[in-house]
């Protein structure tokens, strides 16, 4: 599933093709993506709901937290790329189109009258002549129109209000986190990808910010140095941030960025999909272990395992 770098990519293409634009109609082709992956079955009305809902609404621009994107829609008229007007303020957007990208789904920029790729399931036709279009093979991921409510600092689709702030925002507070994450007396891998204390962290960029900080992927946050803490949370940024400026981690062609390009981080990565290869810093080879049933990358000499007294 996309991470933080892969969603952010996609979001900064996205923005900057839509901001500003006018939703002028929608067409859903599969109605099985306003579901979930746990709620398929769609009411027959919830189609032609979505396309009123959105259909004559302004994309004030893309936002992201975490793995969850969304689109920020207003009223009124939109005077530029930004959204508004020069010096006028942003209006208060209250409804947001949320898209969650789950394993295999894309977000696409066509021109008008280009031929349609047979797994798009919704589209946005908007007034710049140019589509967006929903591309999703094995339909694990979903859209729909939500309420923008306050969360963690800012305002989110309702369904994400319980998402934390993720590293890369500026509601992301350190030391609130690392003192949440001092309290977990479960593997550190595992809090990690807990989305409800930072956001954003999936199975790639744990393992590479766990072997980056030196800490083992069992160790226990409440008996680990909160400075150890510090460091496998500085990492995961950096690691991110680093992903991110070359387009993400992409293992096949399921996941591209908005004009179908693919990243490339995956060419980068010392620990994750590396098991039973030498270490690029000792030599020892690279172990592949589960933790919270999750595949698990780290070097078990780089990353030693914890000692309690």
């Amino acid at each position: 599933m996309p991470e933080l770098p892969e969603v952010e990519s996609v979001r900064r293409g996205v923005d900057e093709w839509t901001a500003g634009t006018t939703i002028t109609g929608a067409e859903v082709a599969d109605p099985r993506i306003l579901g979930t992956t746990s709620q398929r079955r769609i009411d027959p009305s919830a189609a032609s709901e979505f396309v009123t809902a959105v259909t004559g609404s302004h994309i004030l621009g893309a936002e992201r937290r975490g793995k969850f994107m969304w689109l920020s829609l207003g009223e009124g008229t939109v005077h530029s790329a930004g959204g508004v007007a020069a010096g006028q303020p942003m209006p208060r957007p209250e409804l947001g189109i949320l898209v969650h990208l789950g394993m295999s789904g894309q977000l696409r920029i066509h021109s008008s009258g280009e031929e349609i790729h047979r797994h798009t399931r919704a589209i946005l036709h908007l007034d710049s002549e140019r589509e967006l279009r929903f591309v999703d093979q094995r339909i694990f991921g979903h859209i729909g129109v939500q309420p923008l409510v306050h969360g963690y600092g800012r305002l989110v689709p309702a369904s994400a209000v319980h998402i934390a702030a993720d590293p890369l925002e500026p509601a992301f507070d350190l030391e609130r986190v690392v003192a949440e994450l001092a309290k977990k007396r479960t593997a550190i891998k595992a809090a990690l990808l807990d989305q409800t204390l930072i956001s954003g962290i999936g199975n790639i960029y744990a393992d590479e910010a766990l072997f980056r900080a030196g800490v083992h992927p069992f160790a226990v946050p409440s008996r680990t140095r909160k400075s150890r803490l510090v460091e496998v949370l500085e990492s995961a940024t950096k690691v991110m941030s680093d992903a991110l400026a070359v387009g993400g981690t992409s293992f096949d062609a399921l996941y591209v960025n908005v004009n179908g390009e693919s990243g490339y981080f995956d060419r980068a990565l010392l620990v994750y999909g590396r098991g039973g290869q030498d270490c690029v810093r000792c030599g020892t080879e690279i172990a592949k272990i589960t933790v919270g049933g999750r595949g698990t990358h780290f070097c078990p000499n780089c990353q030693k395992p914890p000692r309690y007294r």
